[in-house]
């Protein structure tokens, strides 16, 4: 595996880690870094250039780490953190298609 996705692997554990300690510090609610994440996706799926410019497999790659980190936000129980492979392997199993590849199933 290439050393940079394995550098970014442990950042997305590091900031689902950080949210974590947020709930459980009464700093933030479950709820709260959802709606941030949720604004986050939207901001950038809203943008023209995402589906104008990207394939489905980049707008995937772009919106990973957000979803990364609302599955590792909805499945936080206690003070852990599912492991990476769960919560990835959770993110593509609850992947919904873009609005313009629904077209040709309508």
């Amino acid at each position: 595996m290439n050393v940079a996705n394995l550098q970014i692997e442990g950042l997305h554990l590091v900031v689902a880690e950080i949210n974590n300690a947020l709930v459980h510090k009464s700093l933030l609610s479950i709820d709260e870094i959802d709606l941030a994440l949720r604004k986050a996706e939207a901001s950038m799926t809203g943008e023209q250039r995402f589906y104008e410019e990207m394939s489905p497999s980049n707008r995937d790659a772009v919106c990973f780490p957000i979803r990364f980190l609302q599955a590792a936000n909805s499945t936080q129980s206690g003070t852990d953190v599912s492991p990476f492979s769960e919560l990835a392997k959770m993110v593509g199993q609850t992947k919904e298609p873009y609005n313009d590849q629904m077209r040709g199933q309508l």
